[in-house]
């Protein structure tokens, strides 16, 4: 347990711009950049935020709710705000996996690290956990705090016109449950993300080069003669259908929020109380998943993947 937990350590520190410090410019940038257009657009004429406050001084609550309901829309505002951190660990985690294995082939640093007594098990086990349980873990508490800092950016523009939702804001339900129901998450993303990481590793550990190219051209191509030969038997579309599947499995299964296909759509729409319903809801749809058969079947073939991206490690060590 020891040598894993320095294994840990080693992974975070030798990756530690791609998975905190890329994060937390991008959070940094996206609060200034939200504060300086709330700050703009209270002197635009056509800024909806400005209507919005202006609609709660001058009449009725233009939102159901009242304040509470205002509250719970900036609440769930700031987290679709943050959704670019989501999109950069997908890329982020992508690349780690794909270069974990072949890196240290490549300018043959596994001669060192296997001179050490170190297992090629708790090697490729401390890859699995950084990608799927440290790395967004720290995606989610730097996304909290940016959400937070949004939420507060736009209470004080709020409060300087007029129109104060701190105490609101502060007892919203959304906002609130936000850092909880992300950590909630977070066995349902390992889950999903287990093909992918044990595809990405597994063809980490075995080409001797060109890796995206095996990666992601190889499930690719399968796919197109899939369909192509389906197409020219006539054996129908499901064999298709199932291999789209696979492939996206083995592609696509870093993407918060794959699993849910089209059960997210609607998030961001103009109706606003359907976005706020929609958000309430991605934790108890994303736990639902877990009752389909293919969740359980891609998890047992990624952890059989990285089986085998453990055992060709030791068997292939050439630079």
């Amino acid at each position: 347990m020891n040598t894993l937990k320095w294994l840990l350590k080693r992974e975070f520190w030798e990756h530690k711009g791609a998975f905190f410090y890329a994060p937390l410019i991008l959070a940094i940038v996206m609060v200034g950049v939200t504060a300086l257009t709330l700050g703009f657009g209270m002197v635009s004429s056509d800024a909806p935020f400005r209507h919005l406050l202006t609609a709660m001084t001058t009449g009725p609550a233009p939102i159901p709710g009242g304040l509470s309901g205002v509250a719970d829309l900036l609440a769930t505002l700031s987290l679709v705000a943050t959704s670019p951190l989501l999109l950069m660990l997908t890329a982020s985690a992508f690349f780690y996996c794909l270069a974990a294995l072949y890196d240290e082939r490549r300018d043959r640093s596994i001669l060192f690290w296997k001179s050490l007594p170190l297992s090629d098990t708790h090697t490729v086990l401390s890859k699995v956990i950084t990608v799927t349980i440290v790395a967004p873990l720290i995606v989610i508490g730097v996304s909290t705090a940016t959400s937070v800092l949004l939420v507060l950016c736009a209470g004080t523009i709020a409060a300087l016109n007029g129109v104060n939702l701190f105490g609101a804001l502060l007892t919203s339900p959304v906002f609130l449950l936000a850092p909880l129901r992300s950590l909630g998450m977070l066995p349902v993303y390992l889950i999903w993300a287990l093909p992918t990481v044990g595809w990405l590793l597994m063809v980490s550990a075995w080409a001797r080069s060109k890796v995206f190219l095996w990666a992601v051209g190889v499930p690719v191509i399968a796919l197109v003669l899939v369909k192509w030969i389906t197409y020219v038997l006539g054996a129908g579309p499901a064999p298709g259908a199932l291999m789209q599947t696979v492939v996206g499995r083995i592609l696509l299964g870093l993407v918060p929020g794959s699993w849910l296909s089209g059960e997210a759509s609607g998030i961001g729409s103009h109706n606003m109380q359907f976005t706020i319903d929609r958000v309430n809801g991605l934790l108890a749809d994303s736990w639902a998943t877990l009752a389909s058969p293919g969740a359980w079947v891609g998890a047992v073939a990624g952890m059989a993947m990285m089986y085998a991206a453990i055992r060709l490690r030791r068997l292939r060590d050439e630079g």
